[in-house]
């Protein structure tokens, strides 16, 4: 075995972690007769040899040793050695990749040329997986079809073996596997589509299994959806039905799944149905009957694509089941599906809802972490929301192994819904020895209601020692004073800002200021100390001390120096936080439209957007703005809350035609404007429904009621 092993200069070469001296053990490792040593040389190949789907050199001097000790049936676990083959020759370079090599420095380029020879090498070899369909291992005969898939250059051929072999194939997941490769044929060989499409619609007919037809529809979505039945819905959940049936058997032991939980996704093959198998088990060792079909709805939910509808219909069949781990599986979709897609959920939210009782600790949990990230849409679930925040107190804070504390899921989800319930959570937390970290944000979102915690929001910050820990102690009590602009804590604030720490000062300093800008006049005692941080023009921090005086005195002729310095300042960030500071003076500043014009044509996009809003609040005039805007519109997306909030300023009249096509564009989109593919921010859902309401308020000029946060 392994011939030539030792002529290859390993120790020549590195892998993630310094020099590939060590590669022959991890070789040996994986075909050692000892379980746990196979599992750790194979978590070693992943973690430094192919660390996060990348390839080095020592990476291809592998393959031919991968090859050898995946055809020789002496080895035991040999479905692993072929789903790292997989990911390792599976590398689908982007044009961007392969179009932009001038623009790559050497390394990056060694890189590039890693992956292709990688895809080449083993592409070259992977005929030998077309005997590995038939092996009497089930698990490489899980591995090969994904890996013929993805590698062979007879993809046709593949097709067909995929066919010929299912009938024969005893193995309810190796069927699935068959199944899935059918669906990547289709995908990465458009021609063939057509071929698997009639294929898998014949899969999908009632005279197959329920976990059969199931994979069948889901690759169905992925690849062909207009195949898929009009009552796709009505289907699916009888399947569901059958399968949950099915006698339930324990889950497979965990142990590591391909290519890592980091492996990205840019860059690491996506793994086999065994890996995602494995991960599942990992995740929740639990008893489930067919423990790969979440998996199966997840693909079926990612090819049903903006079918909202259909989405939303099928989740509320799953969350009526009565296996718990099915109802998680759906809980966690349904976040999914509401982060990316508008909708109306209040039908779907209420199951939600429901899951906050249940005695599984880990479905009331996903939950109301769902119920977090939704605000105002999670008004279904305000009842039992505040059920579980009632019931539960020792829930209330969650304390961390590391870092400040922070408000329990269901305290923070009822915040968001502003629903005063949740006033007895946030007064327990605000006595605790250290504040959690949120308490100020769940203060902003509950606004006037929470007025009753003031005076112990201002009592924990008259304690707040003025050390190096002050910013973190101080912080969450100045947003929840900010957010309620508590006057009369102006004396406790003006402490802070007077005797804020070297460490952190800065944002200490900041965030008091916007306290006392927030007081207004019953800030008054603050003057004198606002008059000399202003002296230092051309800062953030001018500029924050000027917006706070204008509020307190309304005296524009003492912060207009200031903000025109701000303007010209060298740093982008400050000429954007002067920029805003003049357009909340309005008509009074009406002197600096020039220079505010000025930068309408500035590289930075954000700062040409900051200027065009507060040119239009000076002088009233939309005409020079509104372009500046709408373009910034189309070239950002994350731009387009601020633009709308403008826009509903102006009115319809003041916007134009052409921002009101824009808007209507936006309202008749199904895709939220800040969806992202592979991550996601907690205030996506948010940001996103506050832009659908700017956006019918600038149509039709009525204010209308949003979500506070």
């Amino acid at each position: 075995m392994f011939t030539g092993i030792d002529e290859v200069d390993w120790a020549s070469m590195e892998h993630a972690y310094g020099p590939a001296d060590d590669v022959p053990g991890l070789l040996y490792g994986l075909a050692s007769a000892d379980p746990a040593e196979r599992e750790s040389a194979l978590d070693g190949m992943y973690g430094a040899v192919h660390h996060q789907g990348d390839v080095y050199a020592c990476t291809l001097a592998c393959i031919p040793f991968l090859f050898e000790l995946a055809v020789d049936p002496g080895i035991r676990d040999r479905g692993g050695i072929v789903e790292l083959l997989t990911s390792i020759g599976g590398i689908d370079l982007d044009e961007d990749d392969e179009s932009e090599l001038d623009e790559l420095d050497e390394d990056e380029i060694e890189g590039v040329a890693n992956y292709a020879m990688a895809a080449a090498a083993v592409s070259a070899g992977s005929s030998v997986f077309l005997d590995l369909v038939a092996d009497e291992d089930p698990g490489v005969r899980l591995a090969a079809p994904l890996a013929l898939a993805t590698l062979h250059g007879r993809p046709g051929r593949v097709l067909s073996l995929l066919r010929e072999r299912l009938p024969v194939e005893a193995d309810d997941e190796v069927r699935l596997a068959l199944v899935e490769a059918a669906g990547r044929i289709a995908l990465r060989h458009r021609p063939l589509a057509g071929q698997a499409a009639d294929w898998l619609s014949r899969l999908a007919a009632e005279a197959y299994p329920p976990g059969l037809r199931l994979a069948a529809l889901a690759q169905l979505a992925r690849c062909a959806p207009d195949a898929l039945p009009g009552d796709v819905v009505r289907v699916v959940s009888g399947l569901l039905r059958e399968l949950r049936s099915r006698p339930r058997r324990p889950e497979p032991p965990a142990v590591r799944a391909p290519g890592g939980e980091d492996a990205p996704a840019d860059r690491a093959a996506a793994p086999t149905p065994a890996g995602r198998l494995r991960e599942l088990s990992a995740q929740e060792p639990a008893v489930r009957s067919t423990p790969w079909a979440a998996d199966l709805l997840r693909t079926l939910h990612s090819g049903l694509d903006d079918r909202v509808d259909d989405r939303t219909a099928l989740l509320m069949d799953q969350l009526r089941s009565p296996d718990p781990w099915q109802r998680i599986d759906a809980v966690r979709m349904s976040g999914g599906l509401m982060r990316a897609w508008r909708g109306s959920y209040e039908d779907l939210v209420a199951l939600v809802g429901v899951q906050l009782t249940d005695p599984e600790p880990r479905l009331a949990d996903a939950a109301s972490h769902v119920l977090e990230e939704l605000f105002g849409l999670a008004a279904p679930a305000a009842d039992a929301l505040a059920d579980r925040v009632a019931g539960d107190p020792g829930a209330w804070v969650k304390d961390w192994a590391s870092g400040p504390p922070g408000l329990g899921s269901s305290v923070k989800a009822l915040a968001g819904l502003g629903d005063p319930r949740v006033l007895p959570a946030l007064a327990a937390a605000l006595e605790r020895p250290e504040v959690p970290h949120d308490v100020g944000f769940a203060i902003r979102c509950l606004g006037d209601a929470a007025a009753p915690l003031a005076g112990t929001l201002r009592r924990r910050l008259g304690e707040v020692g003025l050390d190096e820990g002050a910013y973190d102690r101080a912080s969450p009590l100045l947003a929840g004073l900010t957010a309620l602009r508590a006057g009369e804590a102006a004396p406790e604030v003006l402490r802070v800002l007077r005797g804020a720490p070297e460490y952190r000062g800065e944002w200490l300093r900041t965030a008091a200021l916007r306290a006392l800008r927030s007081f207004g006049p019953a800030a008054h005692r603050a003057v004198p100390e606002l008059r000399r941080l202003i002296r230092g023009p051309g800062t953030a921090a001018a500029t924050e001390a000027a917006e706070a005086l204008w509020a307190v005195t309304g005296d524009a002729g003492a912060v207009l120096p200031v903000l025109a310095e701000g303007l010209g300042a060298e740093r982008v960030h400050d000429r954007r936080a002067a920029a805003s500071a003049l357009g909340g003076l309005g008509r009074r500043a009406e002197v600096m439209a020039p220079g505010l014009r000025a930068l309408l044509a500035h590289d930075e996009l954000w700062l040409r957007v900051d200027a065009a809003i507060a040119l239009w609040e000076v002088s009233g005039r939309a005409g020079e703005a509104v372009p500046v805007l709408l373009s910034a519109w189309e070239r950002n997306r994350h731009v387009r809350v601020r633009v709308a909030e403008c826009l509903a300023r102006m009115g319809p009249a003041g916007a134009g035609s052409d921002a009101a096509q824009v808007l209507r564009a936006e309202l008749l989109s199904v895709r939220r404007h800040n969806a992202m593919d592979g991550g996601y921010g907690s205030h996506d859902t948010y940001e996103d429904e506050k832009l659908l309401a700017l956006c019918r308020r600038a149509l039709t000029g009525h204010t209308g009621k949003g979500n506070r946060s």
